[in-house]
């Protein structure tokens, strides 16, 4: 009877939305950036990834992925490479240690569940590739920490390995060949900057026309400007960022994320064909964010950040204290929009009719936006007792 038991763990792992971007590799093969990376992680309570792994000697020899309702392939590089580390750490674990079952050996049944559309620019993967490896790992019974076991989440998607951390982390870049220095690293808990708060503009929920994959290497390949981004300028940003972290200087970390994200769309722009990552919508997005630090009544200082990953929604950080003067604007051309039902979204007055009226982003942003999404910092992955698995090894049906 003990050999038929269903082994569970489930995990909730959060997405992470860079202020420095990772993009291009300097092995393919190991996932290794190119350069350094840092984002800010955010809440589980609105964005994240909810995943059970489980095995049994019941199951069927062949492992299985089932992602929002639908199977998926786990027969590709990333995730062998992702699941062959996991595999070699418990059949170590059990080689040192005869009575624990051995878990290495039984096929795993995963199921995992987005609250948050897939491959939409909303750093899916990284959040699904780092639950993967979190409820593994606790399956398992891992000793490994989360920045040990980066180095495996990095292998399924670059930006995974920030996800099993909190607050504000880093992506070292390493120089080591076999990459066991490119791991992620804490800036700072969310407890030390707990005031940053994060609007998403879900512009579009559509897949996205060029894969951040397929996009980085064109990049790499071609772009002229892509070799002094990677050496010169985003080591730079990420001193500044980091320090900016450190003294909760909100105005340099605008600053400095905003020429970010322009600067890496610029070299997505340079690559050839162009990579048009923007469209009309994001662009609105950019202008009202430079119209309202333009007005901002906190003696000149930047209010609000935006920022745009390999897609089209905006992510635009601001501090909670400046709520209402960055969210009231929004809320008056996006009220009827999904995403305000909210205790955030309720507290946040919209603006006179009058405030900003006349401006042809505001319409732009009105007809081009789908739903907002209100959310802040937050910490890292979230071991559960809400299994996607049930004690028979079925899968949960999850109610949207």
């Amino acid at each position: 009877m003990a050999e038929a038991k269903i082994y569970r763990a489930s995990t909730t792992a959060p997405v992470n939305i860079a202020v420095i971007k990772y993009w291009g590799k300097r092995d393919p093969t190991l996932n290794l950036p190119t350069n350094s990376s840092l984002s800010v992680t955010l809440s589980q309570s609105d964005l994240r990834t909810h995943t059970t792994a489980s095995c049994s000697t019941t199951y069927s020899s062949k492992d299985s992925l089932l992602l929002n309702g639908s199977a998926q392939s786990l027969d590709t590089p990333r995730s062998r490479a992702c699941l062959f580390s996991l595999r070699t750490l418990r059949a170590a674990l059990e080689s040192t240690d005869p009575s624990l079952p051995p878990l290495s050996t039984y096929p795993l049944r995963i199921v995992s569940s987005n609250n948050f559309p897939t491959a939409a620019g909303l750093a899916s993967s990284a959040a699904g590739f780092a639950a993967l490896v979190r409820a593994i790992a606790d399956l398992y019974q891992l000793p490994q920490s989360p920045t040990e076991l980066s180095l495996i989440a990095r292998q399924g998607s670059g930006s995974a390995c920030r996800s099993l951390l909190g607050g504000y982390v880093a992506w070292d870049h390493g120089t080591q060949e076999n990459g066991l220095d490119s791991v992620a690293r804490l800036v700072a808990p969310r407890s030390h900057w707990p005031e940053m708060r994060a609007l998403i503009l879900v512009v579009s929920a559509a897949k996205k026309g060029v894969s951040s994959t397929t996009g980085m290497q064109t990049t790499v390949e071609t772009s002229s400007l892509f070799q002094t981004r990677a050496s010169t300028v985003v080591p730079a940003r990420m001193r500044e960022m980091e320090t900016a972290i450190a003294a909760r200087d909100f105005d340099t970390f605008a600053r400095v994320t905003m020429r970010e994200s322009n600067g890496f769309h610029a070299t997505c722009l340079d690559t050839e064909p162009p990579i048009f990552y923007l469209n009309d919508v994001s662009r609105a997005a950019i202008r009202a964010v430079e119209a309202l630090n333009a007005k901002s009544p906190a003696g000149g200082r930047r209010l609000a950040a935006y920022t745009f990953d390999a897609g089209p929604n905006a992510v635009i950080y601001y501090l909670a204290q400046d709520r209402d003067a960055v969210l009231s604007g929004f809320k008056r051309v996006l009220g009827s929009k999904d995403g305000w039902e909210g205790e955030q979204g309720r507290a946040v007055e919209a603006g006179s009719e009058d405030e900003g009226s006349g401006e042809e982003y505001w319409d732009v942003l009105r007809e081009g936006v789908s739903r907002v999404i209100l959310t802040s910092v937050g910490e890292g992955p979230i071991s559960v007792e809400d299994h996607l698995v049930d004690e028979n090894g079925e899968p949960v049906v999850v109610q949207s």
